[in-house]
């Protein structure tokens, strides 16, 4: 094999890693994008079942006429606040867990198709 045919060669393997990893780059951006939303719709919903929680608690404390019943109630209110948040927070978690996870997927991709290529170029050129 001439040195034309070993550039041009290595010049169509370049040009195929390079398109696969802009694929890559691509599908990973999609992934993010449908990531956050999912996020931020969670974020809201949270949000709104909180608004929802404090107004009917505070209803709820509107109409108690004693000490204790207002502690009791400002007692069961900061447990079922506490363990939301903590759940909210397991959840959140995983969320982004998993973007994390399926966003650098297609970045493996690439670094494999790279990793071989190069392979391929080292048996073809030794």
């Amino acid at each position: 094999m001439d040195g034309y045919e070993n550039a041009n060669r290595t010049y169509d393997n370049a040009n195929r890693v390079g398109s696969e990893a802009m694929n890559n780059a691509l599908k990973s951006m999609s992934i993010m994008t449908k990531g956050f939303q999912q996020i931020a719709n969670e974020t809201g919903e949270f949000t709104k079942r909180s608004v929802e929680q404090s107004a009917q608690m505070f209803e709820k404390f509107s109409q108690v006429r004693t000490l204790d019943k207002a502690v009791e109630l400002q007692t069961e209110f900061a447990r079922t606040v506490y363990e939301n948040w903590m759940s909210q927070a397991n959840k959140m978690a995983g969320l982004y867990s998993d973007l994390a996870r399926d966003a650098y997927k297609p970045f493996e991709a690439t670094g494999y198709a790279a990793a071989q290529a190069a392979k391929d170029e080292a048996r073809q050129a030794g």
